[in-house]
């Protein structure tokens, strides 16, 4: 279905923005797979008549990063251990900087269904292509996502345990939000 033309403006309000991260290393089994959300942030839609016209914008705030889930490991994560991870994340991993995305195209996606985006995305003082396509549904919902390999912004992933138990280099960022009304 194709997203209607409008301006549109998104923030947790109206869905999730998540970041799905993987482990690895000799010593993964006792790692976990974690599920973060992104607790401040605001998208833009803007999707005027005509495609020349048409843009996508993110912003987020990389200390709002809360663990929601995490998946393994040998035991459960408790709530000292997800709020340990996220202040592991901002110290450590984004060190505070802004996450910004500005698209530099937007077209109708495959069989004129959802949208196509292509863009920069600003991280840790380094800025890299992404590209992605967002689905629209019958009911008002966009669904998106993209896999992002951390090292291409300078990230190092993170590791533990003397480099046995490694984040992986690729984590999947995905929101699922519904569109207000224009």
């Amino acid at each position: 279905m194709p997203i209607p033309t409008g301006r549109y403006t998104l923030g947790p309000a109206d869905g999730t923005l998540t970041v799905r991260t993987g482990k690895t290393g000799a010593a993964s089994k006792a790692g976990h797979n974690l599920v973060i959300e992104v607790t401040s942030w605001q998208a833009t839609l803007d999707l005027p008549d005509g495609s020349a016209e048409r843009s996508v914008a993110l912003t987020a705030d990389p200390r709002s990063l809360r663990v929601r889930d995490g998946r393994g490991g040998v035991q459960a994560l408790d709530d000292d251990d997800k709020a340990g991870i996220a202040q592991t994340i901002d110290a450590e991993v984004l060190k505070g900087s802004a996450i910004a995305f500005r698209s530099r195209r937007v077209e109708a996606g495959p069989d004129g269904t959802g949208l196509r985006v292509e863009g920069d995305l600003d991280l840790v003082g380094a800025s890299r292509p992404v590209a992605f396509h967002l689905v629209a549904g019958a009911d008002g919902r966009i669904t998106g996502s993209a896999v992002l390999k951390q090292s291409d912004w300078g990230i190092k992933p993170y590791s533990t345990l003397f480099g046995t138990l490694k984040v992986t280099d690729d984590v999947e960022v995905a929101v699922d939000a519904r569109l207000p009304a224009t």
